[in-house]
């Protein structure tokens, strides 16, 4: 299982990015995929989740209105577009997704991508 973000860089506050994250080693389209972000001194979040289709999204509630998590089934690849950025955004932005049986789990993350929000 390989996860691999990209998209990441420097904005300033109102602008736009968009991540995204390439997946590989299993079946894409039979796991929901999230984004998750890392703040220097603060715990890893939530930002984002899809279901495997990609019907159904979920977003942290600071990210709503904002953040739009998409996915493409054909291309492995799922994205995070992120509009009216700020600077409370900075974070290490990482691809997440569980493999589960109903027995154990095992989570896989990628390296991260960093997002720095500044003027």
């Amino acid at each position: 299982v390989r996860l691999v973000e990209s998209g990441g860089g420097l904005v300033q506050p109102g602008g736009s990015l968009r991540l995204s994250c390439a997946a590989s080693g299993f079946t894409f389209s039979n796991y929901a995929m999230s984004w998750y972000r890392q703040a220097p001194g603060k715990e890893r979040e939530l930002v984002a989740v899809i279901s495997r289709a990609g019907g159904r999204t979920n977003y942290a509630d600071s990210m709503k209105g904002r953040f739009t998590i998409s996915r493409d089934n054909a291309k492995n690849t799922v994205y995070l577009q992120m509009n009216s950025l700020k600077p409370e955004d900075t974070a290490v932005y990482y691809c997440y997704t569980r493999f589960s049986n109903g027995v154990s789990s095992y989570d896989y993350w990628g390296q991260g991508t960093q997002v720095t929000v500044s003027s």
